[in-house]
């Protein structure tokens, strides 16, 4: 970035900042103003004010933005219109329309639930189940917590009337937002600033719907001007959350990795069931009131004995999975050295009182494979020779890539069934390889090492490390495979004649070669 660059971008961040202190700032002095001045006048207007802001700055960051999903927003900016008017309906009027309060507040929580449902649907989860799960638990807490606090002593203060199950219905209301809330944080990531903002303005409703269920249950007595302050809250970071850029990827399909969410979910799961139980243990619970506790909490118990045997379920797959990649070769699927070493331990009745044979692979002219057609092509012909040596041997044979293109085969064999075994292996590497850079013939060195049952103290390693020598006996003397036995005679090396296939692996070597100089 050149210097006149770096000065913009210096002035846009500054800028940036002065703004948003600006906006800030203004928003904290405006929703002060009903806790500084008693007057119910004042508090109307600047309930009014707050909304006229935000749905200002909702209509702003659409035109600015253009999200590829609006219609939440518009359920928002509904929402909001309709808060407002049942807020000002039920405070700053006389009882007479206490209903028409009740359902444009109902309404605007139908409003933000669809909108936050629109906004979650198409985020696909990987083990979606489990967070759904958590956020269930944490919405029966919820409940739980709601019925013991606030619905139970609405109930048996007032008469059951329509407006009664109205505000009742309430807490019910926010244990269902909880839950979603509590998905939605669970989904979210570090670059969605603008649904972080939404998250905060969903938990000032529900700090203010709480305080309205606490005075209406006569639990507490709050202050008009202190309960319409997290209302505030709410409209001003919803309003700022719309001006944020990420706002316009809210909605968009995207691939969430859940992470330790999970755990926080459970934590906030159980303290909301302990919370709620401490009350009413010990206590005279009413027929109604012990029907619901128990079923609430009959539910929760339920849910949280799947949700720990689906974790002890995932522990165990991730535990098998990081045993696997320990043991394994990841390009070919095979046993890595480690593996190998520890393989005669592991299954050690399978072994037990058997003879075994290891036979040392390594792959003639893998190195002209690799500097002349790139490492791409020498990890396919890897790869490749690994699947036939994996079709020739049996089921209960230990195959493991030693290192690099070099193979060992374990195998519970006689020495006879073993040169029968090399031979089949051969014969493996007669036919050329199809890779991607063309058609690539290569034949392979085998060397053989065996023990008997009485031979004790005989490891794999030290097989490792006799089958090796062998091997380098066949491909010194272009023998196809060699026992290490054969190699303490003097005589004339013994093994298996050059194939055909090796003349031709010679001659494409030398082609090779001519081609590269």
């Amino acid at each position: 970035m050149t210097s006149s660059e770096e000065r913009a971008g210096d002035h846009r961040y500054c800028t940036g900042n002065i703004w948003c202190v600006a906006l800030l700032g203004g928003w904290t002095a405006l929703i002060s103003v009903p806790l500084i001045f008693e007057s119910r006048t004042l508090t109307l207007l600047t309930m009014l004010a707050v909304v006229a802001g935000a749905l200002t700055m909702i209509g702003s960051g659409l035109l600015r933005h253009r999200p590829a999903q609006p219609l939440p927003w518009y359920l928002l900016s509904l929402s909001a219109v309709l808060f407002a008017l049942g807020t000002a309906l039920r405070d700053f009027t006389g009882d007479a329309v206490s209903p028409l309060d009740d359902i444009c507040t109902l309404a605007g929580y139908s409003g933000i639930g669809v909108a936050a449902t629109l906004w979650l649907r198409p985020r696909r989860v990987r083990g979606n189940y489990d967070l759904l799960l958590d956020s269930a638990l944490i919405g029966l807490g919820a409940l739980l917590a709601s019925w013991t606090f606030l619905i139970s002593p609405i109930l048996q203060s007032r008469a059951t009337t329509l407006t009664t199950m109205a505000v009742a219905a309430y807490p019910i209301l926010d244990a269902l937002l909880l839950t979603l809330v509590a998905h939605s944080v669970a989904t979210t990531t570090r670059s969605e600033t603008s649904l972080r903002l939404l998250h905060l303005a969903m938990v000032a409703v529900l700090v203010g719907d709480l305080g309205y269920s606490l005075e209406t249950a006569g639990t507490a007595t709050i202050g008009h001007e202190v309960l319409l302050t997290p209302l505030l809250i709410a409209y001003a970071t919803v309003g700022i959350a719309a001006l944020h850029p990420t706002m316009a990827s809210l909605g968009a399909p995207r691939q969430i990795h859940p992470h330790h969410s999970r755990q926080r979910a459970s934590s906030i799961a159980v303290a909301l069931i302990v919370a709620s139980l401490v009350p009413v243990v010990g206590s005279s619970l009413g027929t109604v009131d012990r029907v619901v506790v128990s079923s609430l909490f009959a539910l929760l118990l339920i849910g949280v004995l799947v949700r720990s045997e689906r974790a002890i379920q995932r522990s165990a797959r991730s535990e098998r999975r990081a045993q696997y990649q320990a043991d394994h070769d990841m390009l070919t699927g095979l046993l890595n050295r480690s593996a190998l070493l520890r393989v005669i331990d592991r299954d050690s009745p399978h072994w037990r009182d058997q003879p075994r044979c290891l036979l040392f692979i390594d792959l003639d002219g893998f190195k002209m494979v690799n500097d002349s057609y790139g490492h791409a092509v020498g990890d396919e012909l890897i790869a490749n020779a690994a699947s036939r040596i994996r079709r020739v041997v049996r089921r209960d044979d230990a195959v493991a890539r030693y290192g690099g293109d070099e193979f060992v085969v374990l195998a519970s064999l006689s020495k006879q069934d073993a040169a029968v075994l090399a031979e089949r292996l051969l014969g493996a590497f007669v036919r050329p390889f199809d890779l991607s850079a063309g058609e690539v013939p290569i034949t392979a060195s085998v060397g053989i090492a065996c023990d008997s049952p009485r031979d004790t103290e005989a490891t794999v390693y030290d097989l490792i490390r006799a089958a090796d020598s062998a091997m380098y006996h066949a491909k010194e003397y272009s023998l196809g495979y060699a026992f290490h036995d054969d190699l303490r005679h003097p005589h004339l090396p013994a093994g298996r004649p050059v194939a055909a296939s090796e003349t031709r692996s010679r001659n494409w070597r030398s082609n090779a070669e001519s081609t590269a100089v």
